[in-house]
């Protein structure tokens, strides 16, 4: 029986992530930074007679990684697959970001899976097999306004995934990188009916960028009722990690398919061109206010 480890499990991607691979017949550590979060996971694991084991794992905690990894490796034998999920949003920009939140942002997102990849691989290279799979986001390939932290995490984490896939290779172990367009989970937004949020609060009201804050949110908003549900890259990251692992860009919707197909067939030129377009705001660059945009 395959062994999984996935991080951030408690909602959203994790969670659906954890139940797929349980259905799938791999043994699934599904881990999470607070315990007294898995209620939900336990409770539909058990309505489909599913076992799932849960740890406690801060990414913003480097320390702990060996810990956990060395309990899993005694438990069960080993661990086959290692799915770098967990992740977190601060909606923002650059100038009104302090850098406590561009660190935290960092530690989770970036520092956490790359630092977690590092401590499995000694025994994925002892056993001459394994699979990381990186969850990224269309962030990682996209500088949008309004989403610095997040998408400065997400670009470094799409590098260090293809470094780490060329560097680990000639001992059969495989990465994988996720690309994810935008879903009904908690990063954003609590559900797709726009429930609370942590993106109308990340910003200072008097801000000079406050018309660009607030217009970035009502467009998300808006969005919300499209989102794709989660269980859509839970199941995906089952199919990775069956695979051969010669395909390294994973893409989970059909948004995600067609900004990877636009953005990676552009110039400089046009690409910049591009995002301004889907981004829709040449009103801020040119100075207009945003009544004009209402």
């Amino acid at each position: 029986m395959k062994v999984v480890l996935v991080t951030g499990s408690n909602s959203g991607f994790g969670l659906n992530g954890a139940l797929a691979f349980a259905r799938s017949g791999f043994r699934v550590y599904a881990t999470m930074r607070d315990q007294s979060k898995s209620n939900l996971l336990r409770d539909l694991a058990g309505d489909e007679g599913l076992e799932i084991r849960t740890e406690t794992l801060d990414m913003s905690q480097p320390s702990t990684f060996n810990t956990c990894i060395s309990r899993i490796i005694n438990e069960s034998g080993g661990i086959d697959v290692v799915v770098n999920n967990a992740g977190i949003s601060r909606a923002g920009v650059l100038e009104d970001t302090s850098e406590e939140t561009l660190r935290t942002v960092m530690e989770t997102n970036y520092f956490g899976p790359v630092l977690l990849s590092k401590a499995v691989l000694p025994h994925m290279r002892e056993r001459r097999t394994g699979h990381i799979i990186m969850v990224s986001s269309l962030s990682g390939l996209a500088g949008l306004p309004c989403d610095f932290s997040y998408t400065s995490s997400k670009f470094a984490l799409e590098g260090a995934a293809e470094a780490m896939r060329h560097e680990v290779d000639r001992w059969g172990i495989k990465v994988s990188l996720v690309e994810a367009g935008m879903y009904a989970t908690n990063l954003l937004g609590k559900n797709k009916d726009g429930e609370e949020s942590i993106f109308p609060h990340s910003y200072n009201k008097d801000s000079p960028y406050r018309d660009l804050m607030e217009y970035k949110w009502r467009r998300i908003k808006d969005r919300l009722s499209d989102a794709f549900e989660p269980k859509v890259v839970g199941d995906l990251f089952v199919e990775i990690a069956n695979s051969s692992g010669n395909r390294f860009r994973w893409t989970a919707d059909p948004v995600a398919k067609k900004v990877i197909s636009e953005l990676h067939g552009h110039d400089d030129f046009s690409r910049d061109q591009y995002l301004r377009k889907i981004s829709n705001t040449d009103w801020w660059s040119e100075g207009e206010m945003l009544t004009t945009q209402v």
